[in-house]
């Protein structure tokens, strides 16, 4: 169990990675557009369309590594009210959903990848920029977090069962710095 979480955070952390290359060579491509276009009267080509596959890049690669680190939004007024086992009990439902949700999205979007990869899917804008790379990474994405919310199923199973809190969210790094 703890190799195929370690080996899921790896996984997850490289996606991550990946995003933040994504987004640094869209804002890179978006500033040369907009400086482009106003200054010398000459758009980057193909802008539009690589700023669209760069954010399902963003967002499908960090859904898994937000997941781990338990950061995603959560509503907080029941949740505090409660005994560490229906907690526990609260995760374990919400991420049962999660996970049936986002296995039916990764099953849905293998289905059209496939077909992106067989016809090579390609925009229709000003140069044809292929699709289906990023139907891939969104593919990845879903899968990935497929993962991490089968581990955490697993996980808050065993807190339901033993009764114990669940796992808490993994601190900022502004409140584990040391104040001098």
């Amino acid at each position: 169990m703890k190799w195929s979480a370690e080996m899921v955070r790896r996984l997850a952390v490289g996606l991550v990675l990946l995003g933040s290359l994504g987004m640094m060579a869209s804002m890179l491509i978006c500033f040369a557009d907009v400086v482009g276009t106003n200054f010398f009267d000459w758009p980057v080509p193909g802008a539009l369309e690589i700023t669209e596959s760069t954010m399902v890049l963003i967002v499908f690669g960090a859904l898994a590594f937000t997941q781990e680190k338990r950061g995603h939004i959560r509503v907080e007024i029941l949740h505090g009210c409660m005994s560490a086992r229906l907690k526990s009990l609260a995760d374990l439902i919400t991420h049962f959903l999660a996970l049936v949700f986002f296995a039916l999205l990764a099953w849905y979007s293998f289905s059209e990848l496939s077909y992106s990869w067989e016809i090579r899917e390609a925009t229709m804008g000003t140069i044809r920029f292929p699709l289906y790379p990023a139907r891939t990474l969104l593919t990845a994405g879903a899968v990935l977090l497929v993962l991490q919310l089968a581990l955490d199923v697993i996980g808050d199973f065993g807190r339901t069962w033993r009764g114990e809190p669940p796992r808490e969210h993994a601190p900022a790094p502004e409140d584990t710095a040391k104040v001098s």
